[in-house]
């Protein structure tokens, strides 16, 4: 359990922020959808020292996704928690990290309602960019 924490951790880590390697991984053409249940929820502190939050997602075919999905300041501020077995519907780039597999959210749909987190380039949207209306 402690290695699969510690990847988790470093994968968030190295994944947080936009000056961070998320914006760089993401490749636009590897984006793929992915519908499935979440089995584990993790919290890891990232190098800015933000709580990214990261999710295993089972797919329908039964394979296994590691899911950056972005801080939980963000993901909480846009109304979203997560839970194991909940179902969700996860667009992002599929990345190879350390041999895992891995797919760095841009939008999340759950119960009808979708998270945006980057825009289609990759860039997350809870830093820098256009100030947002309230």
């Amino acid at each position: 359990a402690f290695t699969i924490f510690a990847l988790n951790a470093s994968l968030v880590s190295s994944l947080l922020g936009q000056g961070g390697r998320g914006g760089r991984l993401y490749n636009p053409s590897t984006e793929i959808t992915v519908q499935g249940n979440v089995t584990t929820i993790d919290t890891a502190t990232g190098r800015r020292g933000w709580n990214g939050i990261h999710l295993t997602v089972e797919s329908k075919k039964g394979v296994r996704y590691d899911v950056h999905v972005g801080p939980a300041t963000y993901v909480e501020k846009n109304g979203f928690a997560f839970a194991a077995g909940d179902q969700v519907e996860v667009v992002g780039s599929e990345v190879a990290y350390n041999g895992n597999r891995a797919l760095i959210a841009r939008e999340i749909k759950k119960d009808n309602k979708v998270l945006a987190l980057r825009d289609k380039q990759g860039l997350p949207l809870w830093s820098g960019g256009p100030p947002r209306g309230k």
